[in-house]
């Protein structure tokens, strides 16, 4: 079987560090065998999660193209910044509205049995450390296995210099490393 997994930022900005990093990490799940499929999630609007309006309106169609996106896709690979030592807001919305309950669909489906790869990039010396374990929290919680193996990348805008390479080689290879893992986990419990 070729795994399938679904890249992304928990950025919304464009020319995001950490955008940048998680299509490094991608290519070392393509380089493992897997199809990987990158998204941003600028691409997907969502309004802050509210009850109310998910009762007057239901899901956003974005959140139901998403669900529908992690529904097709063995694995994750996720990329965040750190905002004021946790997760991004984009990221917490995003994992919120589509864990929302749909008629004729298991609760979590959308993450049950899920392999996920974690990192982080930021200016500063930590490279967004902090914001991780908020992140494995969350997704250890609704039923996503997290791999232990992360990386936080410290001076994004010195590692990052060269389009599609990091700096030192060392670093680099540690994401390629996460990407491959991640394909490699999502292929033996998906067989």
């Amino acid at each position: 079987m070729t795994p399938r997994i679904l890249a992304f930022s928990g950025s919304l900005r464009r020319n995001s560090w950490n955008q940048k990093l998680v299509e490094i990490a991608a290519q070392g799940a393509r380089d493992a065998g897997a199809e990987v499929t990158l998204i941003h999630l600028a691409d997907y609007p969502l309004p802050v999660y509210n009850e109310d309006l998910e009762a007057e309106d239901g899901l956003p169609s974005q959140a139901t193209e998403l669900k529908d996106l992690f529904r097709a896709h063995q694995g994750l690979l996720i990329a965040s910044p750190e905002y004021n030592s946790s997760v991004t807001a984009a990221l917490k919305n995003t994992i919120d509205w589509i864990s929302r309950p749909q008629e004729d669909c298991p609760p979590l489906d959308c993450y049950d049995g899920k392999i996920a790869g974690l990192m982080a990039t930021s200016p500063g010396a930590l490279g967004g450390l902090r914001g991780l374990g908020p992140i494995r929290s969350i997704l250890g919680n609704i039923k996503v296995t997290v791999l232990p193996r992360q990386v936080a990348l410290p001076r994004c805008h010195e590692a990052l210099a060269e389009p599609g390479r990091i700096t030192p080689d060392a670093l680099h290879e540690q994401v390629l490393l996460v990407g491959a893992e991640v394909a490699e986990a999502a292929r033996r419990m998906h067989l």
